[in-house]
Order: C-alpha cells, then structure tokens, then sequence
C-alpha cells in the first residue's frame, strides 16, 4: 500500500519540479516575505498546487507549508497523512544556485514512513519506502514517469559505499550558527581531520543517506516539513534522526510544528 503511495508521491514531486523550474527560469520573478519573514515566490505557491492536484484524489489529509495548516486538535487524530514542502530552500531558489527541493513525506502514527526529495535543477530523485529502503536516480523528469519497481531497478540502494575516510559534517549554505561551530569543533577534537561539506535546503540530510557525509548537526530552526521526507530517507538507508541528545527520536505532527535541534547519523554512532 505505501509503495503505491509512495509512486503517486514521486509522480507529484516531479511534476511540481517542472512548475518550479518553469519560475526558476524566468528572467525575473517576484519574492514575497511571509509573517515568519521566510521568503515566498510564484514558484512555491505553482508547486503546492501541482502536488495537491495529485494527492488530493487519494483522501489522505495533507499537510502543506503553503497550504491551510488543520488545527492540532483535529491533525492529532490523522493516522495516515502527507507532510509536503512544495520548495524547500526559497532561499536558494532566490540565489539561484539550484540546491532547492521538492519535499514530500508520507507519516503513519507520526512516523516517516515514506519520503521523495526531488532536485528539479539536476534533476535527481531521492525516495524511500520503510519496507524497501532509500534510493537515489541522478536523473528523471516529467518526460519519463515509471512504477516504482522499474525506478527501483534503475535507481542506486542508499547509502552507496564512500571511501573517504576523513570525517565529513554537513552544514546549512544559509544557517551556520554558532553551535553548529561548536559541534564542528568537538568533532574536529575527537577524529583530527574533519571536512564540512555545505549544502541548501533537505539535500543536507540526503547527504547523509547518499554517504557523502558521515553526520548532520542542525542546531538552528526548522519546521516539521523542512525534514520529514528527509527523516523518511535517513531512516531508509539505514541512518538515525534524533534530537539534540543523540537518543530521542524527532517527534512530528506536534501542537507546534517547530522542531528542536537534530542530528542525522549513524546507528550507534555517540554524541
């Protein structure tokens, strides 16, 4: 059942990735700022549309960063529901440097059981499945739309072994805070040679899934559908999300849809 879900998913993301694009490639558009001061574009709001198009039909409640957010005290009783950020990283879409995703997770008991990330200017699809694990295909779009068993044949099983032995920390391009640093640092005290690798939007986390890095510290504000089909992924190629101990799992579909600090990395890896 959530394999099928999950094709719908990655059908909605790559489509909405072709309406971002169509923005994306505009000579101008305009850049709307929200209450929360967060950037807003055309493209954000075309890509909502496209993806609501698509899963709306299957009568699975959808939670949306541009969408109408239900009130806790009716989303808290969804079992099954979607979690979507139509563009995750506006503000790399503003700067026009193409680490900008479409975000889709689908949450049972609100857990990520299934996650699409899809890149719309390279073009890459990451998704996940909690009875088949993560994969990432360097290159799909709307021009070719297969099931998901086909995909799954073409597609590389997450993490793909990295040689590299240097210990590598992701980082936000955008949000490098001062714990952050700090964790930087501990960690440089603790393995010698460290490299940081910095990336926009939910790429951080599929960097982690890919192994092209070993840990994510992120000790800055995200929402709950900034990293959920992240989480899906992680969880998928076998990694761990949790909160700022290193213990406790990242809870979703909370009263307050902030997240507290996280850190994707290994299975038994200690903080």
């Amino acid at each position: 059942m959530n394999k099928e879900l999950i094709n719908k998913a990655i059908k909605a993301a790559i489509f909405a990735g072709a309406e971002i694009l169509d923005v994306y490639n505009t000579s101008d558009f305009q850049v709307e700022t929200k209450s929360d001061n967060s950037p807003l574009t055309i493209a954000d709001k075309r890509a909502h549309n496209k993806i609501v198009d698509h899963l709306e039909v299957l009568d699975i409640p959808i939670m949306s960063e541009e969408g109408e957010i239900a009130e806790y005290s009716e989303r808290k009783n969804w079992n099954l529901y979607w979690c979507i950020d139509p563009l995750d990283g506006t503000k790399e879409f503003i700067k026009r440097n193409g680490e900008f995703t479409v975000n889709i997770a689908l949450m049972n008991q609100n857990t990520p059981v299934g996650g699409v990330i899809y890149v719309p200017v390279t073009k890459e699809l990451y998704f996940s499945e909690n009875s088949i694990g993560a994969f990432k295909i360097n290159s799909i779009d709307e021009q070719y739309i297969a099931d998901i068993d086909i995909l799954i044949k073409q597609a590389s099983k997450l993490p793909i072994t990295n040689q590299d032995k240097v210990f590598t920390i992701v980082a936000s391009r955008s949000h490098l805070s001062k714990e952050t640093q700090n964790f930087i640092n501990n960690m440089q005290t603790r393995f010698g040679n460290v490299e940081t690798i910095s990336k926009g939007s939910s790429l951080k986390l599929c960097m982690v899934a890919e192994g092209k890095a070993d840990i994510y510290p992120r000790f800055a504000p995200t929402m709950e559908w900034d990293t959920a089909a992240g989480t899906a992924i992680a969880l998928g190629a076998g990694f761990k999300v949790t909160k700022a101990d290193g213990v406790s799992p990242l809870d979703y579909n909370k009263a307050d849809l902030l997240n507290p600090w996280f850190i994707v990395m290994p299975e038994g890896f200690k903080i």
